[in-house]
């Protein structure tokens, strides 16, 4: 879709997915996009950057970013990093999506509704709207948080079921500006396959390593080889101590092994090709903390 072609009244803009960890985010971006570019773990702070996803339809373009939980657990110079990615995604979004779990509401939660822009429209998305037994409930939850901003549209979605995503987008279209597409028709992020592997592999840590593993420990890619229509990818995962490398290598090796087999099938199907994945495990302790080693390690 070039200038040329683009139709008269065409809707492009910049949509920020954002709530506190664990509501979500990242599954919707997924089923909205129709495609996986963000990961998902019950571990909270999967999200680490700013990810963005592209959905082109014949009279709009939705550029959705997903952006880290805002984080007050932790004031590391990692989780001060990612709370900045979420305050400027927000101040530079044409449409902002403001999601929270259907009957939850915490002191988490108002904190990222503490921090919308009163300028920018904002929806509520009311997610996992399908565990509330009595839908008449949700009625007056709606209306509770409602009071609390002025939001554009409330829509209750599960995204896990698909769940009136259509409707969501229509209002989403409804509030983005007229502008010509930013992204080819076929992109479906503007990421890396390189950062993309990354986030598979450390998707696949958290998944399976679960709570034991420190939330610090990441995956940095080495070298990343294309030879036809193979890649050749060799990953490093970072943990901070020797007992979160015998954690993630488990015994003799098995959970790697898992680590390994489960990011290397995620590959080919999200690149469509073969993919030849070796995987080691590095002690570099201390990196979450320094603010130099984070950007070296990619985070703005």
């Amino acid at each position: 879709m070039n200038a040329t072609t683009t139709p008269e009244n065409f809707r492009c803009g910049y949509i920020a997915i954002v709530g506190r960890p664990n509501v979500g985010k990242s599954t919707l971006m997924n089923v909205l996009i129709g495609a996986k570019v963000s990961i998902t773990s019950r571990k909270a702070q999967t999200t680490r950057h700013r990810i963005t996803g592209i959905q082109t339809v014949d009279d709009a373009q939705f550029i959705y970013v997903d952006t880290p939980g805002f984080q007050t657990r932790h004031s590391n110079a990692l989780n001060k990093t990612l709370n900045k990615t979420v305050t400027n995604t927000l101040i530079s979004a044409d449409v902002i999506l403001y999601l929270i779990e259907a009957g939850t509401f915490g002191p988490a939660d108002q904190q990222v509704i503490d921090l919308l822009p009163t300028d920018v429209p904002c929806i509520l998305v009311i997610n996992k709207s399908d565990r509330v037994k009595d839908k008449a409930a949700l009625m007056p939850f709606a209306q509770q948080i409602a009071a609390k901003h002025d939001f554009a549209a409330i829509v209750p979605v599960s995204a896990k079921l698909k769940f009136q995503l259509d409707g969501l987008q229509n209002e989403i279209k409804r509030l983005l500006p007229e502008n010509a597409p930013v992204f080819g028709p076929d992109d479906i992020t503007d990421r890396s396959e390189k950062f993309l592997a990354s986030e598979i592999v450390r998707e696949k840590l958290f998944r399976l390593v679960g709570d034991e593993l420190p939330y610090t420990s990441t995956v940095l890619i080495e070298k990343f080889e294309q030879e036809g229509d193979l890649r050749r990818i060799f990953a490093a995962i970072l943990v901070e101590r020797d007992t979160h490398k015998s954690m993630v290598i488990g015994n003799k090796g098995a959970r790697l092994k898992e680590v390994s087999t489960q990011s290397r099938l995620d590959m080919e199907k999200l690149f469509g090709g073969p993919v030849y994945l070796e995987i080691w495990v590095k002690v570099k302790s201390g990196w979450a903390d320094n603010e130099a080693g984070l950007r070296a390690y990619g985070y703005e």
